[in-house]
């Protein structure tokens, strides 16, 4: 399905593209600061960590840029039905890619944290594992949410529960790990905290992909059961299928 349909008013498509192309940009920027502080992070590499901190204000830009452009396209254009949808979960979705920075500016400032402190002796092999998870998460949302598939962007809902069921094993082995050896509380709880900051980011991208069901299906799936959200997804799935056969 694509994200947009071609409509009467070129100047409106031409809009709606460039806040779509920007909304994209953002998001792989912001996937790209949480890898870069992971790299910071476990190789304990200050200046990346800074470089990381910095750039965060580029993705503040883009939010308000994004916002910026929502607002005209409600104002100039008045969009309606799948349009209004589409542009409201625009709006949404710059709110979650702004926060995934914010992570990512977190877990950069724990590197600082610990390389002046002396390193973790344990947590980083898990901070690595949840952090290439939660980045294939948010890429495969927002890849879903170009290509508006809602089957993807469910699977990325099912991907989120795995996340947390890790975020929650490595939280209770680190816990085990400080109450048996007290010498390095600190600096395993400043792991924790990156741990804790990467399921944040698995969060962030299973709202996108909320948002992708909601555009393709009409309906609301935030805080329902997965039973709810895969009827929803299979109306949607049939609902494009329809429209190709007909085209």
């Amino acid at each position: 399905m694509p994200l947009t349909e071609k409509h009467s008013s070129k100047s409106f498509d031409n809009d709606l593209h460039e806040c779509i192309d920007l909304f994209m940009a953002m998001g792989r920027m912001s996937a790209e600061q949480v890898t870069l502080a992971t790299h910071a992070l476990v190789d304990s590499n200050v200046e990346l960590a800074k470089k990381v901190i910095e750039e965060d204000t580029k993705i503040n830009q883009m939010e308000i840029k994004v916002d910026e452009l929502v607002v005209l396209l409600v104002a100039k254009r008045q969009p309606t039905a799948s349009d209004l949808r589409l542009v409201m979960a625009l709006s949404k979705g710059v709110v979650d890619l702004e926060r995934v920075g914010d992570e990512a500016s977190k877990i950069a400032r724990m590197a600082c944290k610990l390389h002046k402190e002396g390193v973790s002796p344990r947590g980083y092999s898990e901070v690595q594992h949840l952090s290439n998870q939660v980045r294939v998460m948010l890429l495969e949302a927002l890849d879903a949410f170009l290509r508006m598939d809602p089957e993807q962007a469910f699977s990325v809902l099912q991907s989120d529960e795995m996340v947390n069921e890790e975020y929650q094993s490595a939280s209770r082995s680190l816990m085990t790990y400080v109450m048996e050896d007290s010498r390095h509380v600190s600096k395993v709880i400043n792991i924790l905290w990156v741990l804790r900051a990467l399921e944040r980011v698995g969060d962030h991208a299973r709202n996108i992909a909320e948002l992708v069901i909601y555009c393709t299906s009409g309906k609301d799936v935030r805080h329902t059961d997965f039973v709810t959200v895969e009827q929803a997804v299979q109306e949607a799935s049939s609902l494009i299928a329809s429209r190709n056969t007909a085209e």
